[in-house]
């Protein structure tokens, strides 16, 4: 049988990965926003290409559409079973962190570092619905419209509303704002370090806010604190004795975590952990400490 060289052939294999990757950006902040991990968004990555590799090209309209489509769809079916995991996971459970070392320069970079991935909204997120955590992304992070919001998530479009409402006055009860430039930050985290490793408690309290909290997550396979520690004398007194143990085996890097300044600690001149704050630009009001091993593995950059 004889083809009509004037029919349009299917995309070849290359042509399909440069589509996905054009859109791979967008993909992957989704896919880690919804889940808090870069490996179960990788995950959903992949098996988003394996059905886009698969599917009918000439019935794709926009391939971007379908993509954030299915990626979102996949995201929402493993964070169902996520949430199972993760109310057994041994201590309490922080958002992966995403390391990078200096600033984001590329827009591709900014889309997975923006704000909008920083520890304490990721944990915001958490407390929503796997359906309301996707409504409120598409719409509120990623600006989509109604009408696109609801052909993402096969709903309603009032439905969708509904679930975008809901998820807002929950994030807004949770989610303090502070404008604070990235010179303050910086500041604050290098007075901390300065702090740390001496370890007076003076100087360390002075850090932190009457109230400030730290919360840390080894994942039973690092040691961490079993409960939110609460209170700025508290905290100092909690750094005071970690700085007498181990001060002169401890360093720190400062490098970009989530969209905003964060720190590396070393122990011994290996990675021990990923820090970062929630500051009003004087005090710090949060600490958030990653010591999961698993956690830590995709950090990339040297001491």
């Amino acid at each position: 049988m004889e083809t009509d060289p004037s029919a349009p052939s299917a995309p070849s294999a290359p042509s399909r990965a440069e589509a996905f990757n054009t859109h791979r950006a967008r993909l992957f902040g989704i896919a880690y926003r919804m889940l808090g991990a870069r490996a179960e968004a990788e995950d959903v990555l992949q098996d988003a290409y394996l059905r886009w590799h698969d599917s009918d090209a000439a019935a794709i309209r926009s391939p971007e559409a379908w993509l954030v489509a299915v990626t979102t769809r996949l995201a929402i079916d493993r964070l169902r079973a996520l949430k199972t995991e993760r109310e057994n996971y041994p201590g309490f459970w922080l958002p992966e962190p995403l390391v990078e070392a200096a600033a984001p320069d590329t827009p591709e970079s900014a889309l997975e570092f923006s704000s909008d991935v920083s520890t304490a909204f990721l944990l915001v997120l958490e407390r929503l619905g796997p359906e309301e955590r996707a409504a409120f992304l598409l719409r509120e992070v990623f600006d989509m419209d109604y009408v696109e919001v609801a052909q993402m998530l096969g709903k309603s479009e009032a439905s969708c509303r509904q679930l975008v409402h809901r998820a807002k006055d929950r994030v807004r009860q949770n989610r303090p704002r502070f404008e604070v430039s990235r010179t303050a930050h910086v500041r604050l985290l290098e007075r901390f370090v300065e702090a740390s490793r001496g370890g007076d408690i003076k100087q360390l309290a002075a850090l932190f806010a009457e109230d400030a909290t730290f919360t840390g997550d080894g994942g039973g396979k690092a040691p961490s604190v079993t409960r939110v520690l609460q209170g700025a004398l508290r905290l100092a007194r909690f750094f005071h004795v970690i700085a007498r143990r181990f001060g002169p085996q401890l360093d720190y890097r400062l490098v970009e975590i989530n969209g905003a300044p964060g720190l590396l600690r070393y122990f011994g001149g290996r990675l021990d952990s990923a820090l970062t704050i929630v500051t009003d630009g004087r005090k710090i009001l949060d600490m958030y400490v990653v010591r999961n091993p698993d956690k830590l593995q995709n950090i990339a950059t040297p001491r």
